[in-house]
């Protein structure tokens, strides 16, 4: 199978390393040409105009589901039109009382080429099969709740 990679890069800019005299903010880069910038959630003390893990885990997954989506979809000779989602990550205490993203919740609307529709229970299963065969909501699947709505 595949081997997929990025590279992290942070450089301390604080004269002193000492608990909360530091930042968390780094930079990820894509495929060695895209860099993102990520930090801390807001209320861990991030800066929010930069991303972070817990939401770049939310796109993920929404990102995952729907490519996964998309391929059941063509499959199925269904012509969608255009997929949007809103995904939100939720912070907790997992089983074990330790912090962790416990929840994902996933909002798809799928729009269709004009005259294609399918049923509330068509779609559905479609996007439960989604979700059973997507790479990510696999790898999750034991620790984190994921609703599709």
């Amino acid at each position: 199978m595949s081997d997929l990679s990025i590279e992290l890069h942070w450089q301390r800019a604080e004269p002193v390393f000492a608990t909360g005299t530091y930042s968390n903010a780094h930079t990820v880069q894509m495929n060695r040409l895209y860099d993102i910038m990520v930090d801390s959630a807001p209320d861990w003390g991030g800066n929010p105009e930069n991303t972070n893990p817990e939401q770049a885990l939310a796109s993920a997954l929404s990102s995952c589901h729907m490519m996964t989506f998309l391929a059941l979809a063509a499959k199925a000779g269904w012509p969608v039109a255009s997929y949007h989602d809103y995904a939100e990550a939720h912070l907790g205490k997992n089983p074990k009382g330790q912090m962790s993203v416990t929840r994902i919740d996933l909002h798809p609307v799928v729009r269709f080429d004009t005259g294609f529709a399918v049923d509330d229970a068509q779609m559905a299963e479609m996007q439960d099969r989604a979700h059973r065969y997507c790479f990510i909501a696999n790898t999750l699947a034991d620790s984190v709740e994921i609703n599709i709505r």
